[in-house]
């Protein structure tokens, strides 16, 4: 089979197409034909060695997070999927694999894909729909009547993040520019500052909840809007102690050593009475399979920027480190 190696740490140059032998499925897993794989920025963040102490691989590697395709194969022991099911995934941070034409995933990350939309779509949802899901339900809370701000609305995460909250019943505000507007409103934001003509910080204020996509100064400024009490949770921001316990089963020295990163936003939080949460996403097919429930009952549509053939992988990843997606970027088998 072909497979997009991270053969070391590096630049574009450290990941190439390589002829591998297929990987045949052990207990528990399933082997899925790859229609479709989407990309990410902790694709680029895990090329650029920045996620060493987090998820250390041994290299070469066959990189790529989130996968939809065909059952090619069972494992041994019992099995809910059987060959020829139609699946995606977000796969196992510790093996990777999605960009393959095949690749082995444990079963209880698997779910079957929503039957209302296609491979390409399916592909772009996983991590970014269980990144929105696990923040927006399980660390904000977000119910009818949370005013939540969603920094960065247009992006993989972001046009998810906003019909899950709309969905949850919540008063969504987010920041996109003019290009990315239209797109925003169409899917329920109820407020939409220009981020290249306005300081949101400036204008909004007694907000409930934050979902930070941006990190930086867009962060730091998240706190002013907040009301006493009100939660920001960053996927671009600093790790934390409970980042180590509760998303990555980690080491002491590693939930030490965000607490020491951390210091400085936690104390931000504190002068302003609210709390700071960096996630880092769980795979799990549960959450999948709520997911694919949303697409097929006409509540959640996977936004693709654009797709490119497998053997364009390099131009995809040019494309995502650029900056200017609207939605995911996929390839396709």
């Amino acid at each position: 089979m072909r497979g997009y190696v991270l053969t070391r740490y590096g630049g574009p140059e450290a990941m190439e197409l390589r002829d591998l032998p297929q990987p045949q499925p052990g207990p528990g897993d399933v082997r899925i034909r790859v229609a479709a794989a989407g990309l990410n920025p902790v694709d680029i963040k895990m090329r650029q060695g920045a996620l060493r102490p987090i998820s250390p691989f041994r290299l070469p590697v066959v990189a790529g997070c989130e996968v939809a395709g065909t059952v090619d194969a069972v494992g041994p022991g019992p099995s809910r999927f059987a060959v020829g099911d139609r699946v995606y995934a977000r796969v196992d941070k510790r093996r990777l694999g999605a960009f393959a034409e095949f690749v082995c995933v444990q079963q209880e990350l698997v779910a079957a894909m929503p039957a209302s939309i296609g491979f390409g779509e399916a592909a772009g949802l996983p991590l970014a729909g269980l990144t929105a899901l696990q923040a927006l339900r399980d660390e904000l809370d977000v119910g009818p009547g949370t005013r939540l701000f969603i920094s960065g609305g247009a992006g993989g995460v972001g046009t998810l993040a906003i019909q899950l909250a709309k969905h949850f019943g919540a008063e969504v505000t987010t920041t996109a520019s003019a290009r990315g507007d239209a797109l925003v409103r169409r899917l329920g934001a109820d407020r939409v500052i220009d981020y290249t003509r306005e300081d949101f910080a400036g204008v909004l204020h007694d907000f409930d909840a934050v979902l930070d996509l941006v990190g930086g100064a867009t962060l730091e400024e998240s706190f002013r809007i907040l009301r006493p009490g009100g939660r920001v949770v960053s996927i671009a921001g600093v790790p934390e102690p409970l980042t180590a316990t509760k998303d990555l089963d980690a080491p002491a020295w590693l939930t030490a050593a965000f607490w020491v990163m951390s210091l400085g936003i936690r104390r931000r939080a504190r002068k302003a009475k609210t709390s700071y949460r960096y996630l880092f996403m769980r795979p799990s097919g549960d959450g999948l399979r709520f997911l694919a429930s949303l697409v097929d009952a006409g509540q959640l549509q996977p936004v693709v920027d654009s797709s490119y053939p497998f053997d364009r992988i390099a131009e995809a990843f040019a494309a995502l480190e650029q900056g200017h997606a609207k939605g995911k970027i996929v390839i396709t088998f």
